[in-house]
C-alpha cells in the first residue's frame, strides 16, 4: 500500500496554533514585567521573625574579604594519592564483577554445605512440650479479662 505522505500533513491549524502560542507568551511575559523580583519586600511587623528580618537586611553591614578565606589545608591527599585511591577502586570493582560473573558459581553440593554448617551451630532451645503449652494457654486465658461494656 503506497499512500502519499503529503495526505497525512496537517497544516490546516499551524497558522492557528503559531498565534495562540505568541499571544500566551506574550501575555505570560507581560505579567511579570510589571513585578520587580529584586525590589525589597515589606515585612509584616506581626510576623514573629519580623525583628531579625529587619536586623538582617542592613545595608551597612560587614561583608567578608578575600583575606577572610581560609588557607588551603596542607594535610590534604595529593591528586596523585586520589588518583592511586580511585583506581584501585576500580581495580577492586573489576575483581567483583569477574568473581560473581553469570557462570562463575553454582548451587551444588548443597546438602553437604548445609550438614557442615549443621555441625558448626548449637541448635536452638526445643519449645516446650504439647502439655507445657496447653498450660500456659489456660493460664492466659484465666487472666485475660474482657473490655469494658460501651452500655
Amino acid at each position: 500500500m503506497n499512500v502519499s505522505a503529503r495526505l497525512f500533513l496537517n497544516s490546516h491549524g499551524a497558522p492557528l496554533r503559531r498565534g495562540a502560542i505568541v499571544c500566551l507568551g506574550a501575555a505570560i511575559l507581560g505579567g511579570c514585567a510589571n513585578a520587580n523580583p529584586f525590589a525589597a519586600a515589606p515585612v509584616d511587623p506581626q510576623s514573629p521573625a519580623a525583628k531579625a528580618v529587619l536586623a538582617n537586611a542592613r545595608a551597612d553591614r560587614a561583608y567578608p574579604r578575600f583575606s577572610d578565606i581560609p588557607a588551603a589545608p596542607v594535610n590534604a591527599r595529593a591528586p596523585g594519592a586520589w588518583a592511586a585511591a580511585v583506581s584501585d577502586v576500580e581495580a577492586a570493582r573489576a575483581t567483583l564483577y569477574a568473581e560473581t560473573a553469570p557462570g562463575t558459581w553454582t548451587l551444588e553440593g548443597t546438602e553437604a554445605f548445609a550438614a557442615r554448617a549443621r555441625t558448626q551451630v548449637t541448635p536452638p532451645p526445643m519449645a516446650g512440650a504439647a502439655s507445657d503449652t496447653e498450660a500456659f494457654a489456660r493460664d492466659a486465658r484465666a487472666r485475660a479479662t474482657p473490655p469494658p461494656s460501651s452500655r
